[in-house]
């Protein structure tokens, strides 16, 4: 399994709107972004459902700053 494929599946979550941020995030930013940050989604993808959401909705902090990029690159893709 690819990288991108293994990435891929970690987006499909319990959520459909979590699907939705998640593979939007990868689709249309991952490639571009910065190891670091792509280190960073990886690392969220690593998370449980009701933390991931969470730190989108911001209810808690994000762990680092690459984080925070991945996060509000997210909120970005939904005028959040």
């Amino acid at each position: 399994m690819t990288e991108m494929s293994r990435l891929r599946w970690q987006c499909r979550r319990g959520t459909k709107e979590l699907d939705v941020l998640l593979e939007n995030y990868l689709n249309n930013r991952y490639s571009q972004a910065l190891a670091a940050e792509q280190q960073a989604f990886a690392d969220l993808l690593e998370l449980p459902d009701p933390q991931l959401l969470a730190i989108i909705m911001g209810q808690i902090s994000p762990a680092n700053e690459q984080q925070r990029c991945v996060i509000d690159a997210l909120r970005r893709t939904t005028g959040s």
